[in-house]
């Protein structure tokens, strides 16, 4: 840790801009959540009422760190800003130091300063604690359900996410378009509540938002993953989206996702053929279909077209390049546009461990993350972290990626999020620790999702669990009620210990489900 007596008394005299360094010292300091520090640099900066108070976003952190040392009592706007900027930034640590100091002030009431709050908690990914704030709030209007409801289906809770719209409904609150596009994807991401896509898709149009880019997207999107592609056509054909981005890359991304790559293509080609301009968004969905469906030849000559557009310093477009090429299998040209770079930022370096990670590389990839971290030469975020943890679980370093994520925390003040907790659950269970899996599954801010569960579940299988292979089982039961795979698994672990009851029970109770048996290569042994 840089301490202020030494920063300012020897960077001071040799700095031009001394102002500029004072500032990124304020922000530094504020984001690993060393609020006190902060307030010194803030007390001694000659000019603290300009720079720092004014620059965007920070000026309510400003405030509130300096009125934290006089005593002085922030504003409501203050307070909601500086909330707002904790959850842009997923510092949970200063968020829940500002939400202890609303309730000593007696804020606590207050309907925009909650929403705020809720907000916070569901960028890190706490949407326990979000849900305490929510539960606790005397009045809830639009924004504030719309909060938590995009705070459940971002952290993967697409199923409480839609349980709390119908609250919403009961209420007579009106939702919004922001409202529909959380649900929606909410439902995409959990096939226990695709069914009611439908639902909302008339609601939306009895409200009159049918024209609107964004939820014909989360529709369009919503019907792909469920495997609806003619109604997903139908939305694009009939919404006439021109030269809207938002839609074509949505059409794009769904037509990649169905492995109709050819009509992702032909979709291409019609937007060059008028003259339509291919955004660098459109570029990198057109590289993902490419990657997704490795064909490398038209991957090269949208590569030809990204050079051509000067798009080669657009870092998101140079991401999709590298991951395009390394799911083609050219892990060595992969490398060489990450070489060409002009700006190697934490975005592309986590590309290339990406990379290296996905072509069966992953010591390398491990190598690389361990090489830059000890350089110095990047931070880690939570999509770096989750590369790394994959890296590790698809390699067999099981103790190395439990170090790496309790690394998270110690080392880069990281509150993980459920992908990392997902990856840590994985980690456990394929080592054969259930118990610990379990722990982590219960004591983490968030429900455990189907993905969780299933882990857990394939792992009792392979180490003979009884006890908490019927749990998980029967959790998937509820989250996937028409998958045949956790009834399959759990016949088999039934049937692994002789339990010939039990293995004649599941048949049972997945008749009475009315779930089928469409998989090959499941035994369901007895």
């Amino acid at each position: 840790m840089l301490y202020i007596n030494c920063s300012q008394n020897y960077i001071k005299p040799y700095i031009h801009g001394y102002q500029l360094v004072t500032t990124g010292m304020f922000k530094l300091y504020l984001a690993c959540g060393f609020t006190s520090t902060a307030h010194k640099v803030f007390d001694k900066s000659p000019e603290r009422h300009a720079t720092v108070t004014h620059d965007q976003g920070y000026e309510a952190l400003a405030s509130f760190v300096r009125g934290n040392g006089l005593g002085k009592k922030p504003t409501n706007y203050e307070l909601c800003t500086a909330l707002n900027c904790c959850a842009k930034t997923r510092n949970s640590q200063l968020g829940s130091q500002i939400h202890a100091k609303i309730l000593h002030m007696g804020f606590h009431h207050n309907l925009y300063i909650n929403s705020s709050l809720v907000n916070v908690y569901t960028k890190c990914g706490s949407t326990g604690d979000a849900k305490k704030v929510f539960d606790g709030m005397e009045f809830h209007d639009e924004v504030s359900w719309t909060s938590m409801i995009c705070g459940l289906s971002q952290n993967g809770q697409g199923g409480e996410a839609l349980c709390l719209f119908k609250e919403m409904l009961a209420t007579r609150v009106r939702p919004n378009c922001v409202t529909y596009v959380s649900v929606i994807s909410g439902c995409t991401e959990q096939e226990s509540v695709f069914k009611c896509g439908e639902l909302l898709h008339a609601h939306v149009i009895i409200l009159g938002h049918e024209s609107n880019s964004f939820l014909i997207s989360s529709l369009i999107d919503y019907y792909s993953k469920c495997g609806k592609m003619d109604i997903a056509v139908m939305l694009f054909g009939s919404c006439k989206p021109g030269d809207d981005v938002v839609i074509l890359n949505t059409m794009i991304s769904a037509y990649t996702h169905n492995q109709q790559g050819g009509d992702a293509f032909k979709l291409f080609r019609k937007l060059r053929d008028e003259n339509i301009i291919v955004s660098e968004h459109t570029l990198t969905s057109i590289l993902d279909a490419c990657g997704a469906l490795t064909v490398i030849q038209q991957g090269k000559q949208v590569h030809a077209l990204v050079t051509k557009m000067g798009s080669d310093h657009n870092t998101f477009v140079v991401g999709a390049l590298i991951e395009m090429y390394s799911k083609c299998g050219n892990i060595d040209e992969a490398s060489h546009v990450f070489d060409q770079a002009v700006y190697k930022n934490n975005i592309l370096w986590t590309s290339l461990i990406t990379a290296y990670a996905q072509s069966g590389r992953g010591l390398d990839a491990l190598k690389i993350f361990d090489n830059l971290v000890m350089q110095k030469r990047f931070y880690p975020d939570h999509v770096c972290f989750t590369v790394v943890l994959t890296a590790c679980k698809n390699s067999g370093l099981l103790d190395k990626g439990i170090g790496y994520f309790k690394k998270m925390t110690s080392d880069y003040n990281l509150a993980p999020e459920i992908d990392q907790y997902a990856c840590l659950i994985d980690l456990y269970a394929r080592k054969g620790d259930l118990k610990s899996a379990k722990k982590v599954m219960d004591e983490m801010p968030f429900y455990a999702n189907a993905v969780m569960w299933s882990s857990l579940l394939s792992s009792c299988k392979e180490y003979g669990n009884v006890e908490l292979g019927r749990e998980a089982a029967y959790k998937l039961f509820e989250l996937e009620p028409s998958s045949p795979v956790p009834y399959l698994i759990l016949a088999d672990i039934y049937a692994g210990a002789g339990l010939w009851n039990e293995v004649h029970n599941i048949r049972k109770l997945m008749n009475e489900n009315g779930v089928r048996k469409s998989l090959a290569g499941w035994s369901c042994v007895g």
